[in-house]
């Protein structure tokens, strides 16, 4: 692995990937820019071709190429070595060693999903009825057509499969790509085809919309060994840019609104294809932006995905917003319809997600009633309990205690008693997601403890963090060091590392605590080291 990461990087330069992204200025001998992630009012992002990194000071992120792929894409190692290897001109099966014939199975579905698409295209525009329904019913205009590659699927269901049969595709390679129904026919006939689309611009897929008469109304690629619908978001690849560039990401629930809302002007909308919003979804677009907005349904199951979102966003430190004022259409798709211009208004006048759901629960409820109060009050904690930051939690609390009409410290006590029962219960110790996210103020004092111990000549004080061997480390770093640091005084470089050392600690015991919160809420009350971590847990706290 490490010979072809070598070989990718000895033929890009790390300015021009960054580059790609970011508005780069030469600053002495490295190259300055705002940060990708719209965080920064002054260029506070550096790269440094002569040791070929990149570190991000406003973000806390940094690296080389691969890492900036990872990051600005949102995308896992895999996916960012094959984009820079394509960039490259670099034959990854050269240097593979892992199972040649997935590979070549994965390799073959994607040529029999770019050859569909084109064939479907072909099939639109030699059909007056299907160009009538596409461009007049559906009311995309050329450009929009060609963006999403937009296209037609026969009604004879044999079509598709003999055309690609001729192209010497087996009924296995046609099957592995998700295009063929159980009697190895054509999957898709009569249906408008809108292909799904990777981060990497490859077609893994298609959702496909009956055109005339029959069900189901929509039609999606099975999971596939390229296709898996829990991770996959429809129109991210056209919209990754603009959610960089704009700092803010608009969920809708279906595929036909992203469409129509890209054409609208709102470039940022994406959608879950085919499934529910996933833990994994969230992680994708936290990585571009922490502005999630909701269109989703006033509908109960509006408010069930929106509780749900709540629950998976609080400790993603996301800010989550829901879009509702539809001027009485029955999605972002119909209003656009209506005017393009409200969508783009309701885009920019969203409400709270807490707030949202709240007054959804006062319609629903009778707070006339103690029962109505009592339910009230039960989702309202379970809420609130999703609210990470105090004050704004505080705030809530006023809120409902208000609407309840009872004393706030009332309303503390009944959340303070159900999180006591709650850390009572092993299987639903505090609620707390299996996953545990970094620590960004840990990780950027660890950046510039490591930076003083190197660069700055620190020995006084005791810095119980190792060296790192891998170079491209060492180059980040010394870029903090002479960012951050260079400016100090030799004599109060020692005072900056004990500062510095006293918030580490204090930032390391609240990682510590996260940790193993998580892994209790895994365990069974009669565990073992149940007791044990509980009171480690105890033990931190008292620090």
């Amino acid at each position: 692995m490490e010979d072809v990461k070598e070989e990718i990087k000895s033929r890009l330069a790390v300015e021009d990937v960054v580059g790609q992204y970011v508005e780069l200025k030469r600053a002495g001998r490295n190259l300055k820019g705002h940060s990708p992630w719209g965080v920064d009012k002054t260029p506070s992002f550096m790269v440094s071709p002569e040791k070929g990194i990149w570190h991000d000071f406003s973000a806390n992120k940094g690296g080389d190429i691969f890492s900036f792929v990872m990051a600005v894409e949102g995308v896992d190692f895999k996916t960012a070595l094959e984009k820079l290897a394509n960039q490259a001109g670099v034959d990854l099966s050269k240097y593979h060693g892992g199972d040649q014939t997935v590979n070549k199975k994965k390799l073959r579905a994607k040529e029999a999903l770019q050859l569909a698409t084109k064939y479907y295209q072909a099939c639109l525009v030699r059909s007056k009825p299907v160009c009538e329904y596409v461009f007049y019913k559906r009311n995309m205009n050329r450009k929009t057509v060609q963006e999403f590659k937009i296209g037609y699927s026969p009604s004879d269901g044999k079509s598709l499969t003999n055309a690609l049969k001729k192209r010497g595709f087996t009924t296995a390679e046609l099957d592995a790509a998700g295009l063929l129904n159980r009697f190895n026919a054509d999957l898709f006939r009569d249906r408008m085809m809108v292909p799904f689309i990777d981060t990497n611009g490859n077609v893994i897929g298609f959702t496909a919309r009956i055109i005339n008469q029959g069900e189901p109304k929509y039609l999606n690629t099975p999971e596939t060994i390229l296709f898996n619908k829990s991770r996959f978001i429809f129109g991210l690849y056209h919209a990754k840019e603009s959610i960089r560039r704009n700092g803010y990401v608009v969920i809708v629930e279906g595929n036909m609104d992203v469409i129509s809302s890209h054409q609208a002007g709102v470039k940022e909308a994406v959608a879950t294809s085919g499934t529910a919003m996933t833990e994994q979804h969230l992680k994708i677009l936290s990585k571009l932006t922490t502005d999630i907005r909701l269109a989703y349904d006033g509908d109960a199951a509006g408010v069930k995905a929106t509780e749900r979102a709540i629950m998976m966003a609080g400790d993603l430190g996301l800010d989550l917003t829901v879009i509702s004022d539809y001027h009485g259409a029955k999605d972002p798709d119909e209003l656009i319809q209506k005017d393009p211009k409200l969508w783009q208004d309701a885009v920019n006048h969203r409400t709270p997600a807490v707030d949202w759901l709240l007054t959804k629960y006062e319609e629903t409820l009778d707070l006339s009633s103690a029962p109505g109060k009592r339910k009230y009050s039960d989702v309202a904690l379970k809420l609130l309990s999703y609210v990470k930051d105090e004050v704004e939690r505080a705030s809530y609390e006023v809120k409902v205690a208000k609407k309840l009409g009872v004393e706030v410290e009332i309303l503390r006590e009944k959340g303070d008693r159900l999180n006591h029962q709650l850390a009572s219960k092993p299987k639903k110790y505090l609620k707390k997601p299996k996953t545990i996210l970094q620590n960004d103020t840990l990780i950027k004092i660890e950046n510039s403890l490591l930076a003083l111990k190197i660069f700055g000549g620190v020995t006084k004080t005791k810095i119980p963090l190792e060296i790192p061997e891998d170079d491209a480390r060492l180059a980040e770093l010394e870029l903090v060091f002479n960012q951050e640091h260079a400016a100090v005084k030799n004599a109060d470089l020692e005072k900056e590392a004990t500062e510095l050392l006293n918030r580490y600690h204090s930032e390391s015991i609240k990682q510590q605590i996260q940790t193993l919160t998580a892994k209790l809420a895994e365990m069974d009350e009669d565990d073992e080291e149940y007791e044990t971590i509980l009171r480690q847990i105890r033990d931190l706290q008292n620090q």
